[in-house]
């Protein structure tokens, strides 16, 4: 399979790691939610570079909050839809080949079609949520880029809460109760704490794989 090759020059130094403080707070890498996979260094430094290089090269959306692209089908945020009119084209082939990895992992049944592209810049976040079922088929995945996260898990019955911290390259696959019954978010604020460790946020991106349904 074809290896991601980054361009010459950075948009920004993604071999700068956080200062590390020590603090009493601890997180769990692994949690207990049913159907949630993770994997960490799902892709490589080098294929880290020339993603984040080929997104800032492609034109941002700032209809949120946070900067948005979308791959596949554009996704309507407040009718929370997507039909076949918001066909945008094909995955570029780079997003291909990440989608086809996916599958091949057997993450999906079916390669994914859909992609939304977020940027969270240090304090910013995602409310709590649960991915539209209408919309989108039984699993997501989510590729994290740039910098450290703690992703939260909720369930949506009885408010547990599962935090997941989440290293950059890492990907985290719902799936059954974990894209049904949980809600998945992102606190807003500026360091994550995980074993002991403060991780002070930086530009993060994230990927998000999903199968459109289809009417």
């Amino acid at each position: 399979m074809k290896t991601l090759e980054p361009t010459e020059t950075l948009a920004f130094d993604l071999f700068d790691e956080p200062e590390i403080e020590i603090a009493h707070e601890q997180l769990p890498r692994y949690i207990s939610v049913p159907g949630l996979e993770f994997r960490e260094e799902f892709i490589s430094l080098r294929e880290e570079i020339a993603i984040v290089q080929t997104l800032d090269a492609a034109t941002w959306s700032c209809e949120l909050s946070r900067r948005v692209q979308h791959y596949g089908f554009k996704y309507d945020y407040k009718s929370r839809r997507i039909d076949e009119s918001m066909h945008i084209g094909n995955l570029p082939d780079w997003l291909h080949e990440l989608a086809e990895r996916l599958h091949h992992a057997q993450f999906f049944d079916e390669t994914p079609d859909q992609v939304i592209v977020n940027e969270y810049l240090p304090g910013q976040g995602i409310a709590a949520h649960i991915d539209c079922q209408p919309c989108f088929g039984d699993t997501l995945a989510s590729l994290s880029l740039c910098s450290t996260c703690t992703m939260d898990f909720t369930h949506a019955n009885t408010g547990e809460l599962q935090p997941l911290f989440l290293p950059r390259r890492s990907i985290a696959v719902l799936k059954g109760d974990s894209r049904y019954c949980w809600k998945h978010g992102i606190a807003k604020r500026r360091q994550d704490v995980h074993d002991g460790q403060v991780y002070p946020r930086k530009r993060r991106i994230s990927l998000t794989f999903r199968k459109v349904i289809r009417s």
